[in-house]
């Protein structure tokens, strides 16, 4: 699995760019490249979440940026989730990217003191037990996270098999993610992977959080070419009876 924040193509590779290279977010130069870095990263992967993905704006080149690296890739099920936008200059959205296909696809706008935040869900094989996958991006401000984080607690409380992955802009144990922890079966991570910024990680805020009864290994970051985060890529045991249909 992969989850990766790739803002939407841009390139940022020091915090000076956010306004040297400002330009970048609302031109479409430069981000077929990257998308075909990115594509060449979640093609290594079955299952993948990606935030900031422009849904067709004038900074993507009117390109869905998921669709886009569906196929570069090679995925045969894709779906996103538009978010926020701004005229038709920008938009972000959350996407999933499948080699599996899903029995259902929904998605949820989230609660907080600004609208533009969402999370999606794919499902995997029948009823309750099948595989649910959650992808996210959180908000900036302690309190309208906390309001996100308990509503997807409520979506995913009657999932055993869950996994939420995505920019959660806090760290594992900052204070929000307790109740998710306490209603849902999804577990703190072993090992705080830093992602932020992506030139010298020093924030562990994107997350692949997995059920207490799914087993994983390999959790790492990646490069998601000249993104401001890495990438996390996790290896995940899935029970085959959690992937009937």
């Amino acid at each position: 699995m992969l989850s990766a924040n790739i803002q939407a193509g841009s390139s940022t590779r020091r915090y000076s760019d956010y306004a040297t290279r400002s330009w970048s977010h609302v031109l479409p130069v430069g981000k077929r490249v990257s998308l075909d870095a990115i594509a060449e990263l979640v093609g290594q992967h079955d299952i993948v979440g990606l935030q900031e993905a422009d849904p067709g704006s004038w900074r993507s080149g009117f390109t869905n940026q998921t669709h886009y690296l569906a196929e570069r890739a090679g995925f045969d099920y894709w779906t996103h989730q538009p978010n926020r936008r701004v005229g038709n200059v920008a938009s972000s959205a959350n996407g999933l990217l499948s080699r599996l296909e899903p029995v259902e696809v929904s998605d949820h706008p989230l609660p907080g003191r600004l609208s533009g935040r969402g999370v999606l869900l794919g499902h995997f094989g029948a009823g309750r037990e099948g595989l649910t996958v959650a992808v996210a991006h959180l908000s900036l401000g302690a309190q309208s996270r906390r309001m996100q984080l308990d509503f997807i607690a409520e979506l995913l409380q009657d999932f055993p098999n869950a996994v939420l992955m995505g920019d959660f802009n806090c760290v594992a144990d900052c204070p929000e993610m307790g109740n998710l922890f306490r209603k849902t079966r999804l577990q703190p991570p072993e090992c705080a992977v830093h992602t932020f910024p992506s030139w010298k990680p020093q924030r562990a805020i994107d997350h692949i959080l997995v059920s207490d009864n799914l087993r994983c290994e390999g959790l790492r970051a990646v490069p998601a070419a000249y993104s401001d985060h890495l990438a996390l890529s996790l290896n995940l045991d899935v029970p085959e009876a959690a992937l009937q249909r």
